[in-house]
């Protein structure tokens, strides 16, 4: 895959330099107990993270957080330094790639390249350089042909993929996934995995069930769980760690 262009905006990529740092964070939907509990946790250039935990255990919650969706009771977040707040979100969401769980949130224009050129443009990029931004996109993912079809013609793999497009057409710094799998069959969660690998992205944060995909794409895992993050650690001796799993809900073979 063709490298994106380099966004003169975005900080230089530092190999060691911390891109999201969370401390501290306590989030609770009106007039309940929190979802989330002193979550703390950094992420450095280079990261691939799989955010892992049960059903119902915050994890979309949490991403939520991270791009300002939701505002935390308590504790701070920073995007390259900058702390998440409403005043910030034009500047943190500028660096920061976002994939819904159902792409049909995201694809609302009526053609893939409307899609994936609206952005951009959104931005100031000048048209002539959106269009050849998407269109190198679309060949990468071999959606050439479907450039000026709507959504709705295309299968869920290949809307999943023309959601990734119309995300890396901004060149963000971060990308952060909500379920890129889901209503996936085998083959494209490999060529999905296969894509996700070659991104030239500082940061990648995916949320999902499906361990052994995670496994594949990812190098760490924060697991969630009781509303606190019970376990950061290298994903490949957690996955081997069937017992651990099924106390935290998420059984291997299942």
């Amino acid at each position: 895959m063709k490298s994106l262009t380099s966004d003169p905006q975005l900080p230089t990529r530092n190999p060691h330099a911390t891109v999201v740092e969370v401390q501290n964070l306590v989030y609770a939907y009106s007039n309940q107990e929190p979802v989330l509990r002193d979550i703390s946790f950094t992420l450095k250039a280079g990261d691939r993270v799989a955010l892992m935990g049960a059903t119902g255990s915050g994890k979309s919650t949490l991403l939520d957080n991270l791009i300002g969706l939701k505002q935390p009771r308590s504790g701070k977040i920073w995007i390259h330094g900058i702390p998440v707040e409403p005043k910030t979100l034009p500047q943190v969401r500028r660096y920061i790639g976002f994939g819904f769980q159902d792409p049909n949130d995201q694809l609302f224009m009526p053609t893939i390249l409307e899609d994936i050129t609206f952005g951009p443009r959104n931005y100031g990029v000048p048209p002539a350089v959106a269009i050849d931004r998407a269109r190198q996109l679309l060949a990468d993912f071999g959606l050439e042909a479907y450039a000026n079809r709507s959504a709705h013609e295309l299968s869920g793999g290949q809307r999943r993929l023309a959601c990734l497009a119309a995300i890396l057409a901004l060149e963000p710094a971060i990308l952060i996934l909500d379920e890129p799998t889901n209503g996936l069959d085998p083959a494209w969660r490999r060529y999905l995995a296969q894509v996700l690998l070659k991104l030239p992205v500082q940061v990648m944060l995916i949320a999902s069930h499906e361990l052994q995909w995670l496994g594949k794409v990812t190098q760490r895992a924060l697991v969630l769980s009781g509303g606190c993050i019970q376990i950061d650690s290298d994903i490949q001796p957690l996955l081997q760690n069937g017992e651990t799993l099924d106390r935290l809900g998420l059984p291997i073979d299942w």
